[in-house]
């Protein structure tokens, strides 16, 4: 059994990581606010961004599904890490040693594995195959077929050397006597898919071929790509990838995306095309932002990935997709998969096909740089590849050829997203096949109100989500507390734990309540040290918004909030709220305020906040009065109740003209 990390360790991974710079790696942020950023979710899909992170408190939280935390829990559901893995690798990104407490039953270290928990060894296991590899193809003899199969691509040594392309020794076991010699098990090499099992031991995965390594969006190797080069090749195969590993997802990644999502960050433009050595030519000619899948077509996990990063919203100015097909019938098939997917990007995407079918590899061999560059530039909408292709096999000089045609393609323009435009697309497509506008509309309007289930004859359209873009009223996936499969948990696991109804933000005060927390977790010290010990949990409307106020007291209060750091505090208040509400502790430290803070301090105006600490004193004091006068006509008359009651209806009537009084 390993240790356990020692928590004043994990305090400091979180207090030294940037939250900012880990999320960026996956997501495009842009400002919302003084000290906030937004991005569209990557947990799940959406049009419009809810996904918030607040770096100074150190905290991320979708207000579109709920999801929500640290830094740490956000690695965990990003790259599918367990909490000491996600711990262990942003450690090792900050180059921290981290101490293990022994007393736990390990040894300090995990057993066999130098510290580094799984994921972080059989990323470190592939990072030494992708050197190994290089150097092969650089410096080994044998290498000599790899370099001249580059060379005849258009490709110097310098090239290869940038994109660490590598070369597969044919022995057999180069590679596997590599790594068991730097201390890999061969379970590791196995689980990794370094490495394969045989009747005489394990055996390189890939031998005798040219090696494309595939990095993750944050730059580690977790894959190759292999490409045949001898006749002799057993594996008839053209293409070999590693297969599915617990750090390899092929519908997950896509090559090049390391190094092409700042630029597509900064462009809002991204080019799909169909191999690596695409990629290359695309990023030799100066089309930096090209990427291309590895062995699987273009889905819906990789729309995902470059909406996030495109920042494709449906409230900015359009972003730029284009894929680069090849002009035969799989391109055209290729395009047409792409094209049914269409409906889940904001922005309308683009086709790129060279008049002679060339991919932009061939195209860069044959004729430079800006052939590349010309390619991307006259990419059309896909709309109007997808109804040329549909037309295509139609002869439109027979009239009943093009009424076919014409019904084939009216679906298309049916499911065109923008109805300003359609009307001209439809004349386009009726010059296209000769045919009067009045009567291709007329067949478009037809094939719109046709019951297709949801698909417009594009292929099915995404399930309708959450509606975003705006603060929820309780919105935000599962309620408080609970799990996040949505059942029951099984017969022998944990009990679920109990559920808070969601904070009614339609009521005023309810809302002001929020905003009040919200300000004891952002700006504690624009607080005086009594703000919140003068207002009993029970003084509070919401139910969800008392759990939040008990943590914040049994937290240590204003006090202890003035000796922390921004993110300590709201970890501290987080490990002293129940269960049930500390996913409300986390949304309410990173949300924004509906206020504009001051430019100079950062913070809240104050006047903001003693409005707000006034108005649910008051709120608290007029249900304390309102419960008082209900017992009092309960009570028995010249009962010492009675006098008890009278006593404390006085008290409280007496506060709140003290309270109104300041608020003049």
């Amino acid at each position: 059994m390993a240790g356990l990390i020692r928590p004043e360790d994990v305090q400091a991974v979180k207090e030294r990581t940037s939250i900012e710079d880990v999320v960026r790696e996956h997501v495009t942020l842009r400002t919302a606010g003084t000290g906030s950023l937004k991005g569209l979710c990557p947990f799940h899909d959406e049009k419009s961004p809810s996904f918030n992170v607040r770096p100074a408190v150190g905290a991320w939280h979708c207000f579109g599904c709920g999801e929500g935390g640290d830094v740490i829990s956000f690695v965990m559901k990003i790259d599918h890490l367990s909490f000491a893995e996600s711990v262990e690798r942003l450690a090792g990104k900050l180059g921290m040693e981290l101490r293990y407490d022994e007393s736990t039953g390990g040894r300090g270290r995990r057993d066999g594995e130098g510290g580094l928990g799984r994921r972080a060894r059989l990323v470190e296991a592939h990072r030494a195959a992708a050197e190994f590899y290089a150097t092969a193809f650089a410096e080994s003899p044998e290498g000599q077929t790899a370099r001249e199969f580059l060379h005849a691509k258009g490709f110097s040594n310098d090239d290869a050397a940038g994109f660490q392309v590598g070369y597969a020794p044919q022995s057999g076991e180069a590679l596997t006597r590599h790594l068991r010699a730097k201390g890999f098990t061969d379970d590791e090499l196995v689980i990794g898919g370094l490495s394969a099992r045989g009747s005489r031991g394990l055996y390189d995965r890939f031998r005798g071929r040219v090696l494309w390594p595939i990095r993750d969006i944050t730059g580690d190797t977790v894959g190759f790509g292999a490409r045949r080069i001898f006749d002799e090749d057993r594996i008839a195969a053209k293409y070999l990838n590693t297969s599915e590993t617990p750090i390899y997802r092929k519908t997950s990644v896509l090559y090049g995306l390391d190094l092409a999502k700042k630029s597509m960050a900064e462009q809002r433009r991204a080019v799909v095309v169909e191999g690596y050595t695409d990629v290359m030519a695309c990023h030799l000619a100066g089309v930096d932002t090209a990427v291309a899948t590895c062995g699987t077509a273009f889905g819906i996990d990789h729309i995902k990935m470059l909406r996030r990063i495109l920042r494709d919203e449906p409230s900015l100015s359009p972003a730029r997709v284009v894929f680069t097909f090849d002009g035969d019938a799989a391109g055209q098939k290729a395009a047409m998969r792409a094209f049914a997917e269409d409906q889940r990007w904001a922005s309308q995407s683009y086709v790129a096909v060279a008049p002679a079918g060339q991919d932009p590899n061939d195209l860069r061999l044959s004729g430079g740089d800006e052939p590349v560059r010309e390619l991307v530039e006259s990419a059309v909408p896909l709309f109007e590849f997808a109804v040329r292709s549909t037309i295509r096999p139609y002869d439109l000089d027979r009239a009943e050829e093009r009424v076919s045609a014409m019904r084939a393609a009216a679906p298309i323009l049916a499911g065109i997203r923008d109805t300003a435009l359609r009307p001209e697309y439809v004349r386009t497509v009726a010059g296209w096949l000769g045919m009067p506008v009045e009567r291709v509309g007329a067949e478009v309007a037809r094939a719109g109100r046709a019951p297709q289930g949801r698909t417009n004859g594009r292929g099915p359209m995404p399930p309708a989500g959450p509606a975003n873009g705006h603060a929820p009223s309780g919105g935000h996936g599962p309620a408080y507390g609970q799990p996040s499969h949505g059942g029951p948990p099984p017969p022998d696991g944990p009990p679920q734990a109990p559920v808070l109804p969601a904070p009614d933000l339609r009521d005023p005060l309810v809302a002001a309540e929020r905003q009040l927390l919200q300000v004891a977790l952002q700006f504690p010290t624009t607080l005086d040290d009594q703000a919140l010990t003068a207002l009993p949990p029970d003084g509070l409307r919401a139910p969800a918004h008392r759990a939040v106020l008990e943590g914040i007291l049994a937290g240590g209060g204003l006090a202890t909030a003035r000796t922390l750091s921004t993110q300590g505090w709201a970890a501290a208040v987080s490990g002293a709220t129940r269960e049930e509400a500390r996913g409300l502790v986390n949304e309410l430290a990173v949300a924004s305020l509906p206020v504009t803070l001051d430019a100079g301090t950062g913070q809240p105006p104050r006047r903001y906040v003693d409005s707000l600490v006034d108005r649910v004193l008051e709120a608290g004091l007029a249900r304390r009065i309102s419960d008082s006068m209900s017992a009092l006509q309960r009570a028995e008359p010249g009962s010492s109740q009675e006098r008890a009651l009278n006593e404390q209806l006085t008290v409280l009537f007496r506060e709140r003209a003290r309270l109104r009084a300041g608020m003049e």
